[in-house]
């Protein structure tokens, strides 16, 4: 079977589906629910039933468009990804592997391929942590990760709750019926942009992930004194911002001393009260991110960063309170799927790296309920989630076709 994949049209489309945005070009933005994420949805959807699929969507707004195979009842081979992007982002995140995947089903089926099981793209809903806080929302979902009752809790920074929003955006039903029984597919592939510099500084064109690192997140809270910059002195004050810079070097170096590159911290928001030049803080808000792609080491980061806690509240006399957001378990990839993906660079001599993913993507959730693997390529720089995000068309066009392959093998 000789596949191409049409490169022309699935550049055209990645870049009209990039003018769906809530930012002038070239930053994309589509904040799940929104207007924009509404329109992208719809367009998407027409280019599924142009190739023939058949759509379903669930209470969540995940979306799936399935070629029929010649068992339907067997468990289906599904691939994708997700269209929403965060603020001020760049247009190949999540959409190489939803646009690829979609384009990899066309060039099965312009092959003459007949798949015996079916073949269902995957869109999965809120991979981005955007509007409710939690990334992977829709995934979450599908694989019982989240219950139904803490989704319909969770709510956006206008104060509304995801079950009012989702019903305000049409989607509807109850959220329990989200979740996908274990048998629902053989495999699971997600293509994606690399996300990180290794395959371009290799100059090697594909990455099959072997293991994807999965985060603990924090939200912290330190409690000070305020008061006037100018009238307390020095041994009196309780300065909260000085604590939670303590913290913040403290939770860098709870990273660093793991004795492992895959560690990794950040403090990536951190909010003074009241925020003026000659006003003491009070209060800092932050929220902390912690990965690995092993589990004990990454909990060994998190005890370091409790006892740190401890010990700055107790020297600088403020409070420290914190709040475990979600402390999600690493995956292993199938040995299927990695396999085939496998098969297919070497079908066509491209060599490829192992690697570890250690950004998370809704790869991660479905790993609990399928076997599951990942095919990275390569972005400039390393480059992601900005409006200079970049993927070559050649590597854009390369990665699809390895992933048709590997459906074509799962498939059967």
């Amino acid at each position: 079977m000789n596949l191409s994949v049409d490169q022309d049209k699935l550049l055209a489309e990645i870049e009209e589906l990039a003018c769906i945005s809530e930012a002038e070009a070239p930053i994309v933005t589509r904040v799940v629910f929104t207007a924009k994420d509404l329109e992208a949805r719809g367009w998407l959807l027409a280019r599924c039933e142009d190739a023939g699929l058949t759509i379903r969507r669930d209470p969540i707004g995940n979306m799936f468009a399935r070629w029929a195979g010649s068992d339907p009842e067997a468990p289906a081979v599904g691939t994708g990804s997700h269209i929403d992007a965060i603020p001020n982002a760049g247009k190949y995140d999540g959409v190489v592997g939803v646009l690829g995947g979609l384009e990899a089903i066309r060039a099965l089926q312009r092959g003459g391929f007949r798949p015996k099981r079916s073949i269902e793209l995957l869109i999965f809903t809120a991979e981005e942590p955007t509007r409710f806080g939690v990334g992977c929302l829709g995934s979450r979902l599908l694989s019982g990760a989240l219950s139904p009752e803490a989704a319909a809790k969770l709510t956006d920074s206008d104060g509304r709750n995801a079950e009012k929003v989702r019903g305000k955006a049409g989607f509807s039903g109850e959220l329990r019926d989200v979740k996908l029984p274990s048998d629902h597919y053989r495999a699971f592939v997600e293509l994606h942009i690399e996300q990180g510099p290794l395959l371009e500084q290799q100059k090697i064109p594909l990455g099959i992930v072997t293991r994807i690192a999965a985060p603990a997140s924090l939200r912290m809270v330190v409690e000070g004194t305020g008061g006037h910059a100018g009238g307390v002195l020095m041994p009196d004050r309780r300065d909260a911002l000085c604590a939670a810079a303590e913290v913040i070097l403290a939770i860098e170096n709870a990273a660093r001393a793991s004795g492992a590159i895959d560690t990794v911290a950040t403090v990536g928001v951190c909010e003074v009260f009241p925020g003026a030049v000659n006003s003491i803080p009070s209060r800092v808000r932050l929220t902390v991110d912690v990965r690995d792609t092993d589990l004990a080491r990454r909990d060994n980061a998190m005890h370091a960063i409790d006892d740190a806690m401890r010990r700055v509240a107790e020297k600088r006399q403020v409070s420290i309170h914190s709040e475990l957001v979600n402390a999600d378990a690493p995956a292993d990839c199938a040995a299927s799927v990695v396999g085939a993906l496998s098969d297919a660079c070497r079908k066509h001599a491209w060599p490829f790296l192992s690697m570890v993913s250690r950004a998370y993507h809704d790869s991660l959730f479905m790993s609990r309920i399928a076997p599951t693997g990942m095919l990275f390529i390569p972005c400039r720089g390393g480059v992601s989630h900005r409006p200079d995000e970049y993927a070559a068309p050649e590597d854009i066009a390369r990665g699809t076709l390895v992933l048709a392959e590997a459906l074509a093998s799962l498939s059967q």
